[in-house]
C-alpha cells in the first residue's frame, strides 16, 4: 500500500482511518504526488501509530500523477 499521495487541498485515500488494519505502509515521497506538509504528516501519523514505514519514490509527473507513459 502507497500512501500519504494527497496534494495541498487534494485529499487521496483514507490514510487516517485504514491505519488500524495495517502495520507497514509505503509513504509516496516522489515528485508525482504529496507535498512536503503532507508527507511530515504521513510519517507522523504513521510513527504514532508505531508502524513500519518504507518510500515510494516517483518521477516528476505532477499533473499524471505518475501514473502515465513516461519516455525516459
Amino acid at each position: 500500500m502507497t500512501w500519504g499521495e494527497s496534494f495541498g487541498v487534494y485529499k487521496l485515500g483514507h490514510d487516517d482511518e485504514i491505519i488500524k488494519y495495517i502495520s507497514s505502509a509505503n509513504i509516496a515521497c516522489g515528485f508525482h504526488a504529496r507535498d512536503t506538509v503532507v508527507m511530515k504528516e504521513t510519517i507522523i501519523l504513521d510513527k504514532n501509530n508505531r508502524m513500519e514505514i518504507g518510500v515510494h519514490p516517483g518521477f516528476c509527473d505532477l499533473v499524471g500523477f505518475g501514473r502515465r507513459p513516461m519516455a525516459i
